[in-house]
């Protein structure tokens, strides 16, 4: 509307500010077809970005997953998988694994794979087992004396 009416005002304005205010609008709707189109690429390009964060190769010492064996020792030690209120837990054995990769690598937590779980999940896992005292219990059954000496690992 603000548009028109400067049109409006032109026509009855003097012959220099009609072509003046004529030459603006020209100018306005120009620029403005410039802006809708950088915005547009702009969100389009926001679009493309990946949404899985790729994981880094990182050399691993031994297998990061569990053997049946060693998860079988360690299952009556661990908090039932769907307490009796709540939601279920996260899978322990892939929490559990993903806490033996970043111990076994000497990894930021952030740099761990993701098919071994979220990162997040399995900090606040171990976090919670190391203050229960539940870690020294694991380790002692998966007979862990390397992964003891790492079993402080910051951010």
């Amino acid at each position: 509307m603000p548009e028109v009416r400067r049109l409006f005002l032109a026509l009855t304005g003097s012959r220099e500010q009609r072509r003046f205010r004529l030459q603006w609008s020209v100018w306005r709707r120009a620029h403005q077809a410039i802006a809708a189109r950088c915005h547009a690429q702009r969100r389009a390009q926001g679009r493309e970005r990946p949404t899985v964060r790729p994981a880094p190769e990182p050399p691993t010492p031994g297998p990061a997953e569990l053997t049946d064996a060693e998860w079988e020792r360690v299952r009556p030690l661990l908090p039932p998988q769907r307490p009796p209120t709540g939601r279920p837990r996260h899978d322990h054995r892939t929490i559990l694994s993903g806490i033996l990769w970043v111990l076994r690598t000497r990894s930021s937590w952030r740099d761990m794979p993701l098919e071994l779980g979220k990162w997040e999940t399995a900090y606040r896992r171990y976090r919670l087992w190391n203050d229960t005292g539940l870690w020294t219990r694991l380790l002692a059954l998966l007979g862990g004396a390397p992964i003891a000496e790492s079993a402080e690992v910051t951010l």
